[in-house]
């Protein structure tokens, strides 16, 4: 594989054992980049290390992260992995659908990465609209909560899957250099933006219903999939509307 495999990245895990299995399905399947976002029982951490079983490198070159959006902010494709429909308006792939969209925008030259929640309850509904793009497993609906380890490996066996049957896992040339996709610190830096104009303007109230609004409006800005300029370009449209309306605001 050419290409370094999509970033996983583990949302508050609790336990080491569960970090080290992870690891040692992603070292099955040829996913090498770990992330992780505050881990419950520290880090390093010796039982991941046990549970690793052989895949240490994993382990060690993992990095840890404050906040999912830490965590994310240099990637331009992020998936959310839930098994729970949620109230926002996202597209929604099975493993191997996924896979092959993951490999698109590799070959493009874009930085993917995939979100899995806490072992008890997921991902919340915040950490999810950050996401372009939500994964789901077909399992039993009478049954569907898997392991932490077992979600990895499912998603990696069909990523190396991919590649054995030919599907070329490269990063390629970006076909616009000057024009890429927008990472995640760019679209959350101007969400804040944006959000402290509305807030300003008094759109986004009643208060008890804001956190809903801004994941609304975030949600309508993902489906757009914007690029570096249009990030630039909204910012500027924002200032412009700042300046000419902004004293008139009662």
């Amino acid at each position: 594989m050419s290409q370094p495999s999509p970033v996983i990245i583990l949302v508050d895990p609790q336990l080491g054992e569960n970090i080290g299995m992870a690891a040692r399905a992603m070292a099955n399947f040829g996913l090498t980049v770990m992330r992780l976002v505050n881990p419950r029982d520290g880090w390093p951490n010796e039982r991941a290390v046990v549970a690793a079983s052989g895949a240490p490198d994993i382990l060690e070159n993992a990095r840890v992260f404050d906040s999912v959006e830490d965590a994310i902010a240099d990637l331009q494709f992020v998936v959310a992995t839930t098994a729970r429909s949620r109230d926002m308006v996202k597209p929604v792939s099975g493993p191997k659908a996924m896979v092959a969209e993951l490999n698109r925008r590799g070959q493009e030259g874009q930085l993917t990465g995939i979100l899995f929640g806490r072992e008890k309850w997921g991902l919340t509904n915040d950490e999810t609209a950050l996401a372009d793009h939500i994964l789901t497993y077909p399992v039993n609906p009478d049954f569907s909560s898997l392991n932490l380890a077992q979600a990895v490996l499912l998603l990696g066996y069909e990523w190396y899957a991919a590649s054995q049957d030919g599907q070329e896992v490269s990063a390629g040339v970006p076909d616009h250099p000057t024009r890429r996709p927008a990472t995640r610190q760019e679209l959350v830096g101007f969400f804040e933006h944006l959000e402290t104009e509305l807030d300003d303007a008094g759109f986004l109230r009643p208060i008890e219903k804001r956190p809903s609004m801004v994941r609304n409006i975030r949600n309508i800005f993902h489906r757009t999939e914007l690029t570096d300029q249009d990030v630039r370009t909204l910012r500027g449209i924002i200032v412009s509307l700042s300046r000419k309306f902004g004293g008139n605001r009662k």
